[in-house]
């Protein structure tokens, strides 16, 4: 019997190309996407590409002006606002519906993770800091039963993957409470708390992440206008 290998449309393949590069910084924030020249590089026409365009456009990563073209979005204090605080509302939720499902070795792995992350503060990298913090809030959020939740969630952290790691890198002081805070909730799951104890526990982790990032723009933007 032979095997159908299934190979991703040459609009997936765009995608990826141009994800990978915006969420580890190879295209920072305003960094012109010009659709001939990705098209060159990858070897097909420009219509796949634009197709890739306009969907990492509506996951926010990219904005499109008209008779400029399309570029990496900037960092918009009001979206971010507003998208971290509807993930802290949905990851929160997530999180705490899929406590009863998460086993002994679901947790072990996140504590694993953390337990990395705070090895890391010695010797900061926010890059590493924050791929590590993805693997441990997927480990909590991911065992879900609501599946609209957890698109939500997905849609949430899609939104701000070009980000995240800025995030740390704006207050790098925030990442040792935010271990902190990991631990705390984990000790919150493992000890059978209530629901919603989970649930505000992980969506005011999420807030203080936002708040502390925001304070640190504000900060900057002061600064800057002496």
């Amino acid at each position: 019997m032979s095997t159908l290998l299934h190979t991703p449309s040459k609009s997936q393949q765009a995608y990826d190309w141009v994800h990978s590069r915006i969420t580890s910084h190879a295209f920072g924030p305003g960094y012109r996407l010009v659709l001939g020249a990705i098209a060159g590089e990858l070897g097909m026409s420009v219509v796949p590409v634009r197709e890739a365009i306009r969907r990492l456009e509506a996951e926010g990563l990219v904005t499109f002006e008209r008779n400029i073209g399309a570029h990496v979005s900037m960092v918009d204090e009001s979206e971010y606002a507003h998208t971290m605080q509807t993930l802290g509302i949905v990851e929160g939720a997530a999180t705490s519906l899929s406590a009863p499902f998460l086993s002994d070795d679901d947790l072990a792995r996140a504590q694993a993770a953390n337990d990395r992350m705070r090895h890391l503060l010695e010797h900061f990298d926010a890059r590493t800091f924050t791929k590590l913090n993805q693997q441990f809030h997927s480990v909590l959020f991911e065992p879900c039963p609501n599946p609209h939740i957890l698109d939500l969630v997905h849609r949430g952290w899609a939104r701000l993957s070009g980000i995240r790691d800025t995030s740390f890198t704006y207050v790098p002081s925030r990442a040792g409470h935010s271990v902190d805070e990991h631990d705390e909730i984990l000790e919150l799951i493992r000890g059978g708390a209530e629901p919603l104890q989970i649930e505000l526990a992980a969506r005011d982790h999420r807030w203080r992440t936002m708040e502390a990032f925001l304070a640190a723009r504000h900060a900057h933007h002061t600064e800057e206008g002496r």
